[in-house]
């Protein structure tokens, strides 16, 4: 018998009891599905038995590791109906794309058809799998054996990735007949997979699931068509050069032909933001270019970038700074926690920015506001602008597609761009990278160089980081005049030696050090890529330093 401390609680249990028979008694209070447990600070698979005394943490969807754990399950369920319906080749060539709010598209990519009768099929089969309780079957086994069974899968997208790895073994999850891998915890069973739906969509399906903060329920799908068409693009350009995944990316870096890969997208990119500013142009009332995205998108170079094209075209931008409309410090309002709120639409003067536009739009003299962090004052420092035929603002900030920002200022004289670093690789078909990974090491990496702030403190943060992107930014993106995908191919693998030391620093008594933990094994998938050959007008530069952009 051992003692196990839950809730504060102590329990004698016996030996060779799973984790699974552990939290039984506790599934489903508060209306929380448990998916994995923390046992003294370690994570752990429900199947997994208690094999010493030790302290339990739960984690269910309302947290990341665990809601992650949720989406990694059912999207293994949906492959293995994929797998029983349309055959081993179709579940091998199915790809599993990116995420569209609630919903995650999975590209059959020609192998089966996309109509309501086979996602129906599909939503039937998984529902079945998860009434008989099938089990996922976790085994480590000896790399050669991994590469072997999954040769005979017809996924060589797994078997390239396992050719870059260092470990001797491999976790490979069995349902079944159906095998596959999965960078991350998977749940017991398919009966923990309760709330799903499945949808046709384009040339695959949505697999539709809860989300962090509707747990117990899917939502109906919302339509985000400029962001799905921004994301197809960039699988699209991933294809033309041969770089789909992690494997073809670390193929690229040993061949040495990764160079060639940096100056095409970073002249992709180029292209791209110099058909903004024609497009701005073409429009000839504009005269407030509003920059918005999420944290680490790369609003400051792109709009720096943006400005020397405008310039190339005959205007006169100027660089304005949302921040500085912040309200004085004690006017902002306080969040649930009673902490400042500086995301929200309260902590900015409203009125006043409305204000100077409107009189920078008649063409009148005014000066313009400084904000000052370390006081929370507003400032003025005798800094004038005054608006002529060929200027034009670049204002940055994240409630830059919010209407009620700019509510006085005429439509026609506004141009709304969405910047976010739109992660288009995986690590292999079956393993996306979310967006927020590739944005949350961008993050550590600048906040250390810049702000002198440690990972642990960067990770703490980011979970209000992300609901004030949640409340203010994401609901507003499809509003935009174009979107902006900032996100480059090759860029983890340059971060990867600037954030490997400061993940190994977050220290393991820490809730960080999960997170830490997570994505120094992620980073492990890639082969490391100097940064010297970056261009020193690359967004990446805004990150790793080097830029000649004031970022």
């Amino acid at each position: 018998m051992f003692t196990v401390k839950i809730n504060g609680e102590e329990i004698e249990v016996a030996e060779r009891t799973t984790y699974e028979q552990l939290v039984e008694p506790y599934q489903g209070k508060d209306g929380q599905l448990i998916t994995v447990i923390s046992s003294d600070g370690k994570i752990r698979e429900l199947f997994k038995r208690v094999n010493k005394p030790c302290e339990i943490k739960f984690f269910t969807l309302k947290d990341d590791v665990g809601f992650k754990t949720y989406v990694r399950t059912a999207t293994m369920l949906f492959l293995k109906a994929v797998f029983d319906i349309f055959g081993k080749e179709a579940a091998a060539r199915c790809r599993m794309e990116y995420a569209i709010g609630h919903g995650y598209f999975l590209s059959t990519e020609g192998e089966f058809s996309s109509d309501e009768e086979s996602a129906k099929k599909l939503k039937n089969r998984m529902q079945e799998l998860a009434k008989r309780k099938v089990p996922f079957m976790k085994r480590a086994v000896p790399m050669e054996e991994a590469i072997e069974i999954f040769e005979k899968q017809g996924m060589k997208d797994k078997v390239k990735l396992f050719q870059y790895r260092r470990t001797s073994a491999v976790n490979v999850y069995e349902c079944e007949g159906y095998y596959d891998y999965f960078y991350g915890y998977m749940m017991p069973n398919a009966s923990y997979v309760k709330w799903f739906d499945v949808i046709p969509y384009e040339n695959g399906y949505m697999l539709l699931l809860p989300t962090r903060r509707t747990t117990d329920r899917v939502e109906k799908f919302s339509e985000r068509r400029k962001l799905f068409e921004t994301l197809r693009k960039s699988d699209e350009w991933g294809r033309q050069v041969g770089i789909e995944t992690v494997g073809d990316l670390n193929e690229s870096i040993c061949k040495g032909t990764l160079n060639e890969i940096v100056l095409i997208q970073e002249a992709m990119q180029e292209r791209k933001i110099a058909e903004i500013a024609r497009d701005i142009v073409k429009r000839d009332n504009v005269k407030f270019i509003m920059i918005a995205g999420p944290s680490s998108s790369g609003k400051t170079s792109l709009s720096h970038r943006l400005s020397i094209q405008l310039k190339t075209l005959g205007k006169k931008p100027h660089p304005i700074a949302m921040d500085n409309y912040f309200v004085n410090r004690e006017d902002t309002p306080l969040d649930a926690n009673g902490d400042y709120d500086f995301e929200c639409l309260g902590a900015m003067d409203i009125e006043k920015f409305n204000s100077d536009m409107l009189r920078l739009l008649a063409g009148e003299l005014v000066e313009m506001p400084s904000f000052n962090f370390k006081i929370g004052q507003r400032e003025y420092h005798g800094d004038t602008l005054q608006l002529g035929p060929e200027d034009i603002l670049v204002i940055e900030g994240i409630h830059g597609l919010n209407p009620k920002m700019s509510y006085a200022l005429p439509e026609e004289s506004k141009y709304r761009i969405y910047v976010s670093a739109l992660t288009s690789i995986n690590v292999d078909a079956h393993n996306r990278i979310a967006t927020t990974d590739g944005r949350l090491l961008r993050r550590l990496v600048r906040d250390a160089k810049t702000r002198g702030s440690d990972a642990q403190r960067t990770i703490q943060m980011w979970g209000n980081v992300r609901k004030g992107e949640e409340d203010n930014i994401f609901p507003f993106q499809e509003e935009a005049d174009a979107i902006f995908n900032s996100a480059m191919i090759y860029e983890i693998a340059v971060l990867k030696q600037y954030a490997e030391p400061l993940l190994f620093m977050v220290p393991k008594d820490t809730t960080e050090h999960y997170e830490a933990k997570r994505l120094l094994k992620f980073l492990d998938y890639f082969l490391n890529v100097t940064s010297e050959d970056i261009p020193n007008n690359s967004i990446c530069r805004e990150f790793v330093g080097g830029s000649c952009f004031k970022v």
